[in-house]
């Protein structure tokens, strides 16, 4: 995949932009949604906030498009690329709403608020519910279950030995459902029932190797990968024997 969209010098787009989405859209939109009802400040920082919110969700389109790009080499968070394809469209409308109010009272001195106002500042609103949840769980897309406390990895530690179990493929065909999962991977024995609703490409794709082997389907998808293998191993219980 060779669009800009993709990578720059090697680095993957969408982590580069977001951040202009996830900083500048709710600041610029926080500052308008203040001007609709404070006209001191209206007259001051409208125009500027205005532009703020259009540049923010230029960036939001930007980062949706680069994130697909990056779910087709990584993987698709369901829940963050749900939210990342609504809020551009969400920005979008406020953006529209907020110009048409920003027309209907510049050069104007009277204080009384229209109807369109309103309704700029409740889109607003939204925008910045949305912004914060597209971030979330963006940030959990990345990080939940990558960082660790001082019991969790002496828990790991203690379990390590347990690694050392053999189980045979009629043992790993008994754990085939959400409720127990385990699977084969590179004759490793995993019990990945606590990942399949962290997993960022969806449960479906977790529950469809529960049970069997799941070699092909993890090397097709992470090989090479050095994040989905560390996840990997620390969900290890034993081998194939």
């Amino acid at each position: 995949m060779s669009s800009w969209l993709d990578t720059i010098s090697g680095l993957p787009v969408h982590p580069l932009v977001v951040h202009f989405a996830v900083v500048l859209l709710p600041l610029a939109t926080f500052a308008l949604v203040i001007a609709i009802y404070i006209p001191r400040f209206r007259n001051k920082y409208s125009f500027a906030s205005l532009v703020g919110v259009f540049l923010g969700t230029g960036a939001a389109f930007v980062a949706k498009q680069s994130g697909e790009a990056l779910a087709a080499r990584i993987g698709n968070p369901k829940t963050h690329a749900d939210y990342g394809n609504v809020l551009p469209v969400v920005s979008a409308i406020f953006f529209l709403s907020a110009l048409l109010w920003y027309r209907s009272v510049k050069n104007k001195s009277r204080t009384v608020l229209n109807p369109l106002g309103h309704v700029t500042a409740l889109l607003g609103v939204g925008v910045l519910v949305l912004t914060f949840l597209t971030g979330h769980t963006g940030a959990e897309a990345v990080w939940k279950g990558r960082l660790t406390t001082s019991s969790s990895t002496s828990s790991q530690d203690s379990s390590s030995s347990s690694a050392t179990k053999t189980y045979s493929a009629a043992t790993v065909a008994k754990h085939a459902s959400g409720k127990s999962c385990w699977t084969i991977i590179n004759s490793g024995v995993y019990d990945l029932t606590k990942w399949i609703n962290q997993h960022p490409g969806g449960p479906t794709v977790i529950e469809a190797i529960c049970g069997k082997d799941g070699t092909s389907a993890f090397n097709g998808q992470h090989m090479g990968q050095q994040r989905p293998e560390n996840i990997l191993a620390s969900y290890k219980i034993g081998k194939l024997g």
